[in-house]
């Protein structure tokens, strides 16, 4: 007991917004998130301080994933925001920068913490109701009968992460593979699943069709570390090896014995198990990974087996239509067809290294789940900063209409609140400006309230030129417009509706469902992180 270390004590931190480190790790956070954002954002490469792998990206979900604190205070913030991704793929850096944004906002100005956050959730409130609207000034419904608006979205998705290193026509030349993936998702009776090929199997190899299907979860490897956890009594004189063959030779005689043709595994199955299902005619396919499982249950409807020490239930066989053998480049795949309609599809990516093949899969997948959100609610909101301009012009305009009655119902000053309404915008617009890191300059159109992108080296004389259309693509400029910078004052205007032309498709979208739960975390986050007092931390 002597030699046992002393416990330390826990270490309290209150009032942690006042505290000068955690700040600077907050504003650090800040910079590191926001010089991400968008397309033209900057890449960063994270790796421990004892060295490893090094991860080059500018993904919200890979970053914040790689990136450690030893701060609860900064791991709260960065939970939150990857709990938002991984429920709706998108929108992870907007809502780290807005949340951002707008604690360093009010932790600037005089404006109460209590105030602040009645006030920000009275402002969300009106945000999400207007985002709702049919008559909102960047909203965009989606309309399934064309693919324009789809493929748009897409690539909105795909373009945002320079890590893919994509060029224009490749952009869109998986913008339009991963909307025709989505579709044939949208039950069809073409598309199917491709796993790894087995090595050996040939055309004249495959079975009669229908195919009796087995799917193991369980490693079949034959290790005893396989077994599961605790103690392992075995007599001296017994051979486990070959126990434990023995056991896995069973299985395979019973799958034989059920006229299994199709035998996979997630992990991985004994060389000798392999060669006695093979020499009966079954195709063995190992090492599928925990990604596959999913859509293989839903191909096949079998019931991944987790054990190997039970007879099989009937009740877990599946069934596939057929296969066939596919050929992509280098690589030779097994191509499954199920029994019925499938809403299963396989999207085949390579690229130039496998930097940037990584950053590529989780735009696609990121894409593929904004498709997927549409579903739920056909719509989108502009994009290129245009929705974020667009509801701070909305707020300013709307919150001014009836101060009195509001500041009552917030319990504070009608200043109090009125500092709280600009806080809130300057936040939403902080998010717009993030999309800038070339030099160049945000503005803001008087009339419909869009985003627009100055470049730095734009002569004041051409201005208009320079400008073009804004960051939606959606409004395009004219002598009748007027502008002002982001970082000005100007004065508070309700935002004019964009003429529905058809002709006028927007270049940038965002998934309306993501963003919307994106500005709801921002925020409540954000709250959350006004609101704590203390920080008890173990440091054992």
């Amino acid at each position: 007991m002597s030699r046992l270390s002393k416990k330390s004590p826990s270490v309290c931190t209150d009032m942690p917004l006042d505290n000068t480190d955690i700040c600077s790790k907050l504003h650090l956070l800040k910079q590191i998130l926001t010089s991400c954002f968008g397309p033209t954002g900057r890449l960063k490469q994270v790796h421990n301080n004892i060295g490893g792998h090094v991860v080059t990206t500018s993904a919200s979900s890979v970053l914040l994933s790689s990136v450690s604190s030893s701060q609860p205070f900064i791991n709260l913030i960065k939970t939150s925001i990857l709990n938002h991704v991984s429920r709706f793929s998108d929108c992870g850096l907007f809502a780290a920068v807005l949340c951002l944004s707008l604690i360093e906002q009010i932790k600037k100005s005089a404006l109460r913490e209590s105030v602040a956050i009645r006030v920000n959730n009275y402002l969300l409130a009106l945000c999400t109701s207007y985002l709702q609207r049919e008559d909102c000034g960047c909203r965009v419904k989606l309309d399934f009968c064309s693919t324009q608006n789809l493929i748009t979205l897409a690539r909105s998705v795909i373009s945002s992460k320079p890590a893919c290193v994509l060029t224009e026509p490749e952009t869109l030349h998986i913008s339009k593979l991963a909307v025709q993936a989505f579709l044939l998702t949208v039950p069809c009776s073409s598309p199917g699943l491709l796993v790894e090929m087995p090595d050996g199997l040939s055309e004249e190899d495959k079975p009669l069709n229908p195919l009796s299907v087995v799917l193991f979860s369980a490693s079949l490897a034959g290790d005893i570390s396989e077994l599961g956890d605790g103690v392992i009594e075995a007599h001296p004189d017994v051979d486990t090896d070959s126990q434990i063959l023995g056991q896995l030779l069973e299985l395979g005689r019973q799958v034989i014995n059920d006229e299994v043709k199709l035998f996979m595994c997630q992990k991985v199955i004994h060389p000798v198990l392999q060669q006695y299902l093979r020499s009966h005619g079954v195709i063995v396919v190992e090492r599928l990974g925990i990604a596959l499982m999913e859509p293989l249950t839903q191909l096949t409807g079998a019931q991944p087996v987790a054990t190997l020490h039970t007879t099989i239930p009937p009740k877990t066989y599946g069934k596939a239509r057929d296969l066939c053998i596919k050929h992509f480049g280098s690589k030779t795949m097994l191509h499954l067809f199920p029994l019925g309609e499938s809403a299963i599809c396989t999207m085949i990516l390579c690229h130039r290294n496998q930097t940037m093949l990584n950053e590529l899969k989780v735009v696609c997948q990121t894409a593929e789940h904004v498709l997927r959100l549409t579903l739920r609610e056909p719509f989108a909101l502009v994009g290129g900063g245009c929705t974020e301009t667009n509801l701070a012009a909305y707020v300013r305009h709307k919150s001014k209409s009836e101060v009195p009655e509001t500041a009552s119902v917030l319990m504070c000053s009608q200043t109090e609140y009125l500092l709280g309404v600009e806080l809130f915008c300057c936040a939403l617009e902080s998010a717009a400006r993030a999309l800038e890191h070339d030099g160049g300059s945000s503005l803001i159109d008087l009339t419909h309230a869009h985003r627009w992108m100055l470049p730095a080296d734009a002569i004041k004389e051409t201005m208009e030129e320079s400008l073009g259309f804004c960051g939606c693509g959606l409004v395009q400029s004219s002598p009748s417009k007027k502008w002002t910078y982001l970082n000005t004052k100007y004065s508070d205007f309700c935002p004019s509706p964009v003429f529905k032309d058809t002709r006028v498709q927007p270049r940038v979208l965002d998934s309306f469902t993501a963003k919307l739960s994106a500005l709801q975390v921002a925020v409540e986050t954000a709250n959350l992180a006004l609101d704590v007092k203390y920080i008890i931390q173990d440091m054992n």
